[in-house]
């Protein structure tokens, strides 16, 4: 048994109890079984993994002006197939950091569809020219259509970001997704750049946190990792400009690191996948970017696994675990950033998952394959013989 936190056990039980775990250790200590209970015998048992940063935009290719253009209905459809893939592969909850996520929630949670549990943010918010702005677009139209979409928002000043965090509260975000610097698959703005003002970013963590919600904050350059980190949000997402500094900072206010290796490494393997104007900041992104996931481990940040899958790519969430290894964590800390280290990632809203101990939701994976020994096993849903979900069997 590999417990999500801790050293394996070997010659384990798991109990489960409805939807919860009712004991989870040796089996010289478990609780004797009933003649009627259901046993599963397996060589590997292990919590479902947790994908700390998802968008449900329902997007055959990557690209963010195309968005627009097609129904959210066709989106959403294909978001049904994106999210079955997901818990074939292992996963069994997802952070969606803006995308239909939110809309969608209600839909697992009642089982209508068939999914990892969604933990949303809504819409992703940016300023005026930042990386959510639609820049091919005029600009009316792009506050016109966020305003009705729900994936991508845009606000200038502090009255407005506090509007729009509020907007996501009324659909019920778990988490609230701000970008603090440039991106990639933005038409106009740089990486390296901060955005949000110190004053907005305030702003936008303190109407959060008034409904006991965290900020996850889409951060690549040094400037907007500061600023998000001395406003108080609770996790950089990418971190590629990320030096001694921002460590430090990280450790001292218990950010969490989701470093997304998955999306980068991809992306450099079919570059022309991408739009034009994106392709130089990726190449630019990616050679800087494994170096600063090492640095962040070495100097004892925590980090908690995410891929920043969107289009065409669900399934492969089991894919940055390897490459996590590659950035210097050792198997099973990988693993712990999969598994425990994500409910983290939400704050006061965050479920007892990602562990298998007594209390925890009953999510967990069976394995033929050792993945201490092999970590790519976590790469293969092939590999993945039977994924549980709140105690019950979905694989």
């Amino acid at each position: 048994m590999i417990p999500g936190r801790g050293a394996p056990v070997a010659g384990a039980v798991v109990l489960l109890d409805g939807p919860a775990i009712a004991y989870a250790g040796p089996a010289a200590e478990a609780p004797p079984a009933a003649p009627d209970d259901d046993v599963t015998t397996a060589a590997v048992v292990m919590p479902g993994l947790w994908d700390c940063h998802v968008h449900l935009l329902g997007q055959l290719q990557p690209d963010l002006a195309m968005l627009p253009r097609e129904p959210i209905a066709l989106r959403a459809a294909r978001g049904v197939a994106g999210l079955r893939a997901a818990l074939d592969a292992g996963v069994t909850s997802i952070r969606e950091l803006a995308g239909l996520g939110a809309d969608m929630a209600p839909a697992v949670a009642e089982g209508t569809i068939a999914g990892p549990a969604i933990h949303a943010a809504g819409a992703a918010i940016s300023p005026t020219g930042g990386h959510v702005d639609l820049h091919s677009y005029p600009l009316s139209w792009v506050h016109e259509w966020g305003a009705t979409s729900g994936d991508l928002r845009v606000a200038d000043g502090t009255a407005e970001c506090a509007r729009v965090v509020r907007e996501q509260l009324r659909r019920n975000a778990k988490v609230i997704k701000v970008c603090a610097s440039g991106g990639v698959m933005s038409e106009v703005d740089h990486p390296m750049h901060q955005q949000f003002t110190d004053a907005e970013l305030r702003i936008l963590v303190e109407v959060a946190g008034l409904a006991e919600r965290v900020v996850a904050a889409h951060c690549h350059g040094k400037p907007g990792m500061i600023a998000a980190l001395e406003a108080g949000v609770r996790t950089i997402e990418h971190g590629t400009y990320l030096d001694e500094e921002c460590a430090d900072a990280m450790r001292e206010t218990g950010a969490i690191l989701v470093p997304t290796r998955f999306v980068i490494h991809s992306a450099m393997a079919d570059l022309d996948r991408l739009p034009p104007y994106a392709q130089p900041k990726m190449r630019a992104v990616a050679e800087r970017h494994a170096e600063a996931i090492a640095l962040a481990h070495r100097s004892g940040v925590t980090i908690a696994m995410g891929t920043d899958i969107g289009a065409g790519d669900w399934g492969r969430h089991g894919e940055e675990l390897p490459l996590l290894v590659e950035s210097g964590l050792t198997p099973l800390e990988a693993i712990e950033a999969a598994t425990a280290n994500g409910p983290a990632t939400l704050g006061p809203q965050a479920p007892r998952s990602g562990r298998l101990a007594e209390g925890y939701d009953a999510d967990l994976l069976i394995l033929d394959d050792n993945p201490l020994d092999d970590i790519a096993v976590l790469a293969d849903p092939a590999r993945v013989r039977q994924v549980w979900k709140a105690g019950r069997r979905v694989k």
